[in-house]
């Protein structure tokens, strides 16, 4: 029996589904978390001052990172200054001064011995990929750029970006970093193996009905 269109249009809007899932699940993204008043961490931006605490905003991020507060100066206009930033937490921190906030963003990279990372700041920064530190300019300073170079092994690995931001507007922080694409998880893989057998089996049933 000849496949009928809505036969058609069911399937293939299935496996539209189908690859949406997949791409959802290969999606990666920076996680960012921020504490407010921290004087000692905003001008020594290290891991080491990194607070123990639980932050008062978090956040995802795409790469290149890219914001830039200009004379906008809560921590909420310097979130909205990069396309693709969410808010998971803290929501009614974000009217808040960026004055004295510390910055820790966290994800996976896939890098190569030897590859170098440019950074715009003001404040300071410290990258660090595989405990290997890329990155050490953790003081106050107005803009500038750092370019480093990676000296750890080639491959995926976690890193860890902390931004201070201490000493009123503007406030910058510019750089473009490898983020790995995981695999799917397994669950995932299974739910789509699940729906395309599901959608092939009703396919078949148009056929042969």
């Amino acid at each position: 029996m000849q496949i009928t269109s809505k036969a058609y249009t069911r399937f293939f809007a299935g496996l539209f589904f189908a690859l949406l899932l997949v791409s959802t699940a290969r999606a990666n993204t920076v996680t960012g978390s921020i504490w407010e008043n921290d004087s000692t961490g905003a001008n020594d931006a290290t891991p080491a001052n990194v607070p123990g605490t639980t932050p008062d905003v978090t956040f995802t991020a795409t790469t290149p990172l890219d914001f830039q507060s200009n004379s906008l100066y809560t921590i909420g206009q310097f979130l909205n200054s990069q396309a693709g930033t969410t808010v998971l937490t803290g929501s009614g921190q974000l009217g808040n001064t960026l004055d004295n906030t510390l910055f820790d963003f966290t994800g996976t990279v896939s890098v190569t011995n030897g590859e170098t990372f440019t950074a715009g700041h003001d404040d300071g920064l410290t990258l660090v990929i595989d405990g290997t530190t890329v990155i050490n300019d953790p003081g106050a300073t107005s803009f500038i750029t750092t370019t480093e170079t990676y000296t750890g092994p080639t491959g995926t690995e976690s890193f860890q970006l902390v931004y201070g931001e201490c000493c009123g507007a503007p406030a910058d922080l510019e750089i473009s970093l490898p983020l790995s694409s995981p695999v799917p998880e397994p669950s995932s893989l299974l739910m789509l193996g699940t729906g395309l057998l599901a959608l092939g089996g009703g396919v078949r049933r148009k056929l042969f009905s």
